[in-house]
């Protein structure tokens, strides 16, 4: 069915389209973008005055569980979550059980995310069962679909097996998502290392563990010429050394996560364990610098690292809680939230969209423009709302967010063409 899109609010960062504008999707591609579109008897009007029309939203890095954890997420609840929040791509790391590091378990995500309403786009991993001691079989993971390399939820400690991992970019055009993280420095710490901590009688993780293997990795890229991106910044001293080393490589690309730009490491006060996140939640300082970030162009893209876990784990205690929360609900209006720090509103939708399709190679999304994929969301930008855990559509429910009023709600997803979410009230 041809959808027509009239009176929304279209912001479209990749070509500086922005304003009143109609939107034609016919078999799944956009094919026109015009003041007046003349719609066919059997197209649906969708009428979203008052509201945004945005490209699809695309996050580069969740986590869906599916296999071995399916108690917390499957590969059906996190994209149904995800399409709720407005993505219509989503990347899924590989610290899954067994770890996405074969050409089988790259196959498995992809048959089970047929019929998903949303893409679901696996990420190999960088090592062997993500044990850092060995690489991962490359060519047999893009050939069925991996879409880049990471041993996320770990560090490739190994500076050598890491450089190896960034020739093989060259030869395959896949970024690796790095996580740079020292696992000597950041043992047994669960939350920022500072005042807070040790009034909390808490172990610390210090930020050093972080900016070494940040700057480690950015030699490392500078000595191989391959296409690293480094994920979840959570500290000053990082982003200032990726504005500087991104002047002379452009292969270097970097992003940070939704809740690092608006929690700062009080959130962990009362020992809340849905604040335990890795990294850890920073200073107001660092939180400040990661908004500028996004500003000066140095940070490319925000992410949610949708992570779930089950309340029981979540319960054992703050210092044996797993880190992770769930995003993919709340990304879009915390991201919203950040046009009233001086961020702007294009600046603030490239980052979900246009940005990352750019950092992965995927040219036929991210953009609303005619041929492109009718990857669309609607959004009312002024709609207040609660975030309740009865009403989350995700498996796991461990999120710092809940009982917060937000504003700004998806009202529809179109994800190729189709219309795979609609709120009630936009019915």
């Amino acid at each position: 069915m041809d959808i027509l899109i009239k009176n929304g609010y279209v912001v479209e960062p990749a070509n500086g389209l922005e304003g009143i504008y109609e939107v034609l999707v016919h078999q799944g591609l956009i094919s026109r973008v015009g003041k007046r579109i003349k719609a066919g008897s059997s197209c649906r009007i969708v009428d979203a005055r008052g509201m945004y029309v945005l490209p699809g939203l695309i996050d580069m890095h969740c986590h869906l569980r599916e296999p071995g954890r399916e108690d917390e997420e499957t590969i059906a609840t996190g994209s149904l979550a995800a399409a709720r929040g407005g993505f219509t791509t989503i990347c899924c790391m590989p610290n899954t059980s067994p770890a996405l590091d074969s050409r089988v378990a790259i196959s498995f995500v992809k048959n089970k995310a047929l019929g998903a309403p949303c893409d679901i786009l696996p990420v190999g991993a960088i090592t062997a069962n993500r044990e850092g001691k060995e690489l991962a079989p490359y060519g047999e993971m893009v050939q069925e679909g991996a879409c880049a390399f990471s041993d996320d939820g770990d560090c490739v400690m190994d500076s050598l097996i890491m450089r190896r991992a960034l020739d093989y970019t060259k030869l395959y055009k896949k970024r690796l998502i790095s996580h740079s993280e020292d696992k000597g420095l950041s043992r047994n710490g669960v939350m920022h290392e500072g005042g807070l901590s040790t009034k909390l009688g808490l172990r610390g993780i210090p930020r050093q563990a972080e900016e070494i293997m940040v700057k480690r990795d950015i030699a490392l890229a500078e000595l191989t010429g391959g296409l690293l991106h480094i994920a979840h910044l959570s500290t000053k001293e990082a982003v200032d050394a990726l504005k500087q080393a991104k002047k002379k490589n452009p292969n270097i690309t970097c992003e940070v996560t939704v809740h690092h730009l608006v929690l700062t490491e009080e959130a962990v006060e009362g020992y809340n364990p849905d604040a335990k996140v890795s990294p850890p939640l920073r200073t107001a300082g660092d939180l400040k610098s990661l908004a500028e970030g996004i500003k000066d162009g140095t940070i490319d893209c925000i992410v949610t690292d949708h992570a779930p876990h089950s309340q029981e784990e979540k319960e054992a205690g703050f210092e044996n809680a797993p880190f992770g929360a769930i995003g993919f609900e709340t990304a879009l209006p915390l991201a919203l939230s950040l046009v009233s720090r001086g961020i702007s509103l294009k600046q603030v939708v490239s980052r979900l969209t246009c940005e990352p399709a750019r950092v992965l190679g995927m040219e036929d999304r991210g953009s609303i423009a005619e041929g492109k994929r009718a990857d669309i969301l609607i959004a009312d930008p002024g709609k207040e709302w609660v975030f309740s855990r009865e009403g989350i559509t995700s498996k796991s429910k461990n999120s710092p967010f809940i009982g917060w009023k937000l504003k700004g709600k998806v009202a529809k997803t179109i994800c190729n063409g189709k219309i795979v979410f609609e709120d009630k009230q936009y019915r």
